[in-house]
C-alpha cells in the first residue's frame, strides 16, 4: 500500500505522488507515515521532509512555516516556505 503525498509551498506545488514513508518534523519533534497511519493535524517545523518512494527512490525537501494533515491514506504538507533540496 502506498500514501498519496502531496508537497506544497505558498508559491507553488514542490512535489506530489505516492510514497512508502514520508518523515517530517513537527514542533513536537519528528512523525513518520505510512500508508494507514491514524489521522493526524500537526505544526510543521523548520527542517526536512523526507520522501520514500514504493520503487526505494528518495526525495528530500526543506520546508518551514505550515502544517501537514494525514487523513486516510492522504498526506498533504503545506509549507510557507518548501523547496526540494
Amino acid at each position: 500500500m502506498a500514501l498519496t503525498v502531496t508537497l506544497v509551498s505558498a508559491e507553488a506545488e514542490v512535489w506530489s505522488g505516492e510514497a512508502t514513508l514520508v518523515v517530517a518534523k513537527t514542533v513536537e519533534g519528528e512523525i513518520g507515515f505510512m500508508a494507514g497511519h491514524e489521522p493526524v493535524l500537526a505544526i510543521l517545523a523548520e527542517g526536512q521532509v523526507r520522501i520514500t518512494q514504493p520503487g526505494g527512490g528518495k526525495i528530500v525537501a526543506n520546508a518551514q512555516d505550515g502544517f501537514l494533515s494525514m487523513e486516510g491514506d492522504e498526506l498533504t504538507i503545506v509549507a510557507g516556505n518548501a523547496a526540494l533540496a
